[in-house]
């Protein structure tokens, strides 16, 4: 840490003499040694209530991207950069993050190194919060979220060197499926489908068809239902896919049966799993956190960090708590699970041996009896209190904003169309007044 002048705050250094991060109050001037620069206006946390962070695996790669380009930049090779943020909390938190993220991903850091190097001076920083509307009683951390991360690059959860953000930020978006990958080629998290393809109630609802290409070019073998019925399964099935139902209620926890098939549908499928709940955020995040649980041994904070930061506003109310809870029983079975598998002679078919090692019970999970199972009767909005559920809410408002955000290209061509006509409207005004009257004078000056 180190003062850039008198009377100044502490300063974070991230890289020596090359790269700093600042909590200031007033807005800085660059120089010639000293290059400023903010994020808080630029990479902006997308809220559902009162949630504010922390900001979404494509911000978290342009943040990475901007500091390796200043970092190379010719311009800059003899100026310090300072990333600085300005005096809003949430907004500090979610610099924090960014910073903290660069540090793990690019300069190795440790989670703890990053954090300490962050809490300079009394620098403070808010926890992260669930995008349930009203109170909470549960937190995330910095620390969880850089702990996420690490973990994440060292089971390759993602590889910023081939991280496709264009592909994320299309999908990502309601209108184009809403989806995220948590495990690449392993975990897809979506909204729920409906009958069919349309914009109601101020959210985009599509239809099984919608998803089929998109599941095909990413293998994707299995479609998990956790919501009631809002579309035929055979719409899946008939184009390939296993399809299963592990109906439980909108904003509640899975029973422990719910989750021991669950897991042992995940780890008996061949190809990528689809799972999805109304909103595909609650129920979704949650069972898949149990899986990245057991397989993984990642903390719950570390694990609901993670879901977040892949799809924001996962896991919400008790479904934090009930995580907590299940923590410990899920890495016992975790390691029990890999112990089997090590002693297995034959380790190069892991679903196959899975299935050998899960058939202890009479229930079955396979596909073709899920498949002969009796179709849900089709289920209504208007079977819930008041027609609507906490996944109906989360999704309007994904939809509504982000139709906010597409309106922006738009409001800037009106701009630049209107600054165009009144360009043309003012040169019209010069050659057909202003010019004649010029030239009048002109002509008299020469024939004096």
């Amino acid at each position: 840490m180190s003062r850039e002048g008198a009377g100044t705050p502490l300063v974070a250094e991230v890289i020596r003499d090359r790269l700093c991060f600042a909590i200031l109050f007033s807005r800085p001037k660059s120089s010639s040694n000293v290059h400023y620069f903010s994020i808080d206006n630029e990479l902006e946390y997308e809220n559902f209530y009162a949630d504010f962070g922390p900001l979404n695996l494509a911000m978290v790669y342009r943040y990475c991207c901007k500091i390796n380009k200043k970092l190379k930049s010719i311009t800059m090779m003899r100026k310090k950069i300072i990333h600085f943020t300005g005096p809003d909390q949430r907004k500090q938190a979610n610099a924090a993050f960014l910073v903290g993220c660069y540090m793990v991903i690019y300069l190795g850091k440790t989670p703890e190194d990053a954090y300490r190097i962050l809490m300079f001076g009394d620098a403070t920083y808010i926890p992260f919060r669930d995008a349930a509307y009203g109170s909470c009683n549960f937190f995330i951390t910095l620390l969880d979220c850089f702990y996420a991360v690490k973990k994440a690059m060292q089971y390759g959860f993602f590889n910023f060197n081939s991280f496709n953000l264009d592909e994320y930020e299309y999908y990502e978006k309601a209108e184009n499926g809403d989806l995220n990958w948590i495990i690449p080629d392993r975990f897809l998290a979506f909204c729920g489908p409906h009958s069919r393809t349309r914009l109601e109630s101020g959210y985009h609802q599509h239809s099984p068809e919608a998803y089929i290409p998109y599941f095909k070019n990413h293998n994707v073998t299995t479609v998990i239902r956790l919501n009631k019925r809002m579309y035929d399964a055979k719409r899946f099935t008939n184009a390939g896919f296993d399809h299963y139902d592990l109906f439980f209620a909108d904003g509640s926890t899975p029973t422990d049966a719910i989750v021991k098939e669950f897991l042992d549908i995940c780890e008996n499928a061949e190809g990528a799993i689809a799972v999805h709940c109304k909103a595909g955020l609650g129920r979704t995040g949650t069972l898949i956190a149990c899986y990245i649980m057991k397989h993984y041994r990642m903390t719950a904070t570390e694990t609901i960090a993670w879901v977040r930061i892949c799809r924001p506003g996962s896991v919400i109310g008790p479904q934090q708590q009930f995580l907590m809870m299940k923590q410990a029983s899920l890495w016992i079975e975790g390691d029990y699970f890999r112990q089997k598998l090590r002693g297995q002679e034959n380790g190069k078919h892991r679903a196959a041996v899975s299935k050998l090692l899960l058939a202890v019970d009479d229930i079955s999970i396979n596909g073709v009896e899920n498949q002969d199972k009796q179709e849900p009767e089709l289920y209504s909005d208007d079977d819930e209190i008041s027609g609507v559920t906490q996944g109906d809410r989360l999704r309007a408002l994904k939809s509504r904003r982000q139709s906010k955000t597409n309106a922006l290209p738009l409001t800037c061509s009106l701009a630049v169309l209107t600054s165009a006509l009144c360009s043309i409207v003012i040169w019209w005004i010069v050659c057909d007044y202003i010019l004649p009257i010029l030239l009048f004078c002109l002509d008299g000056l020469r024939t004096q």
